[in-house]
């Protein structure tokens, strides 16, 4: 009984990883790919314009820490003159949602 409670267990866990995981692709494509590009090179006409950075190059990945990402996410990020270049989304995304999103983009990088 004790082998099965934990094998339920883990497959309840690895499920809801795996939930998760669809999630952070699904709000990736939702609320980040328009700047970020699907593929997080940023090289979308927006992305390019407000300078999105290529979240598939290792140094760009070593420069990012995950509680500023966080943060930039939840919210958003402006320029030193005052102009939005990203806009927050702590009002749409669970602060789970937000973490997991940082997690897919680390996957990111190539």
């Amino acid at each position: 009984m004790k082998k099965m409670m934990m094998a339920a267990m883990a497959l309840g866990f690895a499920a809801a990883m795996t939930a998760r995981a669809g999630d952070a692709k699904d709000n990736w494509s939702t609320t980040c790919a328009k700047c970020h590009g699907d593929d997080g090179k940023g090289q979308t006409k927006m992305g390019q314009r407000l300078g999105a950075r290529d979240f598939t190059d290792p140094k760009v990945q070593a420069d990012i820490k995950d509680d500023a990402a966080f943060k930039a996410v939840k919210e958003g990020l402006k320029s030193d003159d005052g102009r939005t270049l990203m806009k927050p989304y702590g009002d749409t995304l669970s602060d789970d949602d937000i973490k997991a999103l940082v997690a897919y983009v680390r996957g990111l990088k190539h």
